[in-house]
């Protein structure tokens, strides 16, 4: 079998069902199964896919994983499947009509591809906000890195919502950190960084235009104070992924004082006076996360 579509879920049995439905109109010739990782919902998410695969002719899986964490449902996922690539789609999105293909295609072109990224367009319940800044869009996962099929070179990634990995990297490499990735509400990430970043070491990491995804963005996200707690986590991903602790850790300390100081200097440029709150929360993420892996 080709291709293995993988969803990992926690509660969302509606999103599913949509995400379940655009792999119903994929133009993919060949054979294709799907796993739902059930990640202890409490919701009619299991009815609902058991229900999806009794009206379709694709092969769909239900699996159920009790222990809580994003990273230890891809894990569960790649354990589970069959197929020579492992196409992971967020419980929030929704697949192109060439996704499949567009992804198998360009791992069938070069055995060095190890990783595949695809396009990710953002599906904002209401309007865009107007202050969300060039620079932030990446915290809502929204991703369009090249209208050309390129290799990603680092520090580039792509991001989970739409990712893929052949099989046989896992033969002789470890999957995601069960220590990194979303654990409930917390929005702790850099899973998917840390496996790309190991993934390079052996193999290349492409992305494709032509394979893309449509992510919803709730209006409950469309916030700053959401979008300041997104940083916070991910100044704490970055901290617990990273091998140079004790010099992330003094770094961030000496930084926090300027940033302090510049919050008086911006109090009148809203624009810099946010940018600049955001450096001092991602700098108290980095320091947490220090602290969190010292505990």
């Amino acid at each position: 079998m080709k291709a293995t579509v993988a969803i990992c879920t926690h509660n969302r049995a509606a999103d599913v069902k949509e995400a379940l439905l655009s792999l119903l109109q994929q133009s993919f010739n060949d054979s294709f199964e799907v796993i739902v990782v059930d990640n202890r919902s409490t919701d009619h998410t299991k009815q609902t896919v058991l229900d999806f695969r009794n009206m379709v002719d694709i092969r769909v899986r239900y699996v159920y994983e009790e222990r809580l964490g994003l990273s230890v449902a891809r894990n569960r996922a790649i354990r589970e499947a069959s197929g020579e690539y492992i196409l992971f789609l967020d419980d929030d999105a929704k697949a192109s009509a060439d996704w499949i293909a567009g992804i198998v295609g360009l791992f069938d072109r070069n055995p060095r591809i190890g990783c595949v990224g695809g396009k990710i367009d953002p599906a904002w319940e209401g309007s865009p906000p107007r202050w969300l800044s060039p620079e932030n869009r990446s915290l809502y996962t929204i991703l369009d890195y090249s209208d050309e099929i390129v290799e990603m070179r680092e520090p580039a990634i792509p991001f989970g919502a739409n990712v893929a990995f052949r099989m046989s990297v896992f033969m002789t490499m470890e999957p995601f950190r069960e220590d990194l990735g979303r654990v409930g509400s917390n929005l702790l990430s850099s899973e998917e960084a840390e496996l790309i970043g190991r993934i390079r070491t052996r193999y290349a990491v492409y992305y494709t235009p032509h394979a893309s995804v449509l992510h919803k963005i709730p209006k409950s996200r469309i916030s700053r104070k959401w979008l300041l707690r997104r940083m916070y986590w991910q100044g704490v991903s970055s901290a617990v992924s990273s091998k140079k602790k004790a010099g992330l850790l003094m770094k961030s300390i000496v930084k926090l004082p300027v940033f302090l100081l510049l919050t008086v200097v911006f109090l009148y440029d809203k624009r810099q006076l946010f940018r600049n709150i955001s450096r001092i929360t991602i700098n108290y993420g980095l320091i947490s996360g220090v602290l969190r892996s010292n505990q």
